[in-house]
């Protein structure tokens, strides 16, 4: 009745299981690196004065913090779509949410740096 087909399908169900749980724990982890963030970010910048350089510094590290749980959360769904079951549509999903997130990204960085990610610095002056 049990045989070994069956001890392999139950150890391919917990496996499944763990992968599920550790994507849904990075997304909640990223979730919680925005919110902190967040509430970090604008309580250190009510409590400085409200100059544009502190409003500026605000910007950077809110555009910061978003980055980094933006990166979370794809990650999370790498590890859950490719991870437990990759179909022609999870993956098809999953390249929709990483050209989307890459995409909200590039512009925070645009926002943050005042360049594209792929541009080098920037010099004070020309060069010859």
């Amino acid at each position: 009745m049990g045989g070994p087909a069956a001890g392999a399908f139950d150890l391919y169900g917990v496996i499944g299981l763990w992968i599920r749980f550790v994507g849904d724990a990075i997304d909640i982890f990223g979730v919680v690196i925005i919110v902190l963030g967040i509430v970090w970010s604008t309580a250190h910048f009510v409590h400085q004065h409200k100059e544009e350089l502190h409003y500026h510094r605000y910007r950077i590290h809110v555009g910061r913090t978003l980055l980094l749980g933006l990166e979370m959360l794809v990650a999370a769904d790498i590890v859950k779509t490719i991870a437990v079951e990759p179909t022609f549509a999870s993956i098809g999903v999953l390249a929709g949410l990483v050209v989307i997130r890459t995409f909200v990204s590039w512009t925070l960085m645009l926002e943050i740096d005042g360049k594209w990610p792929w541009q080098g610095e920037r010099r004070a002056g020309p060069t010859h």
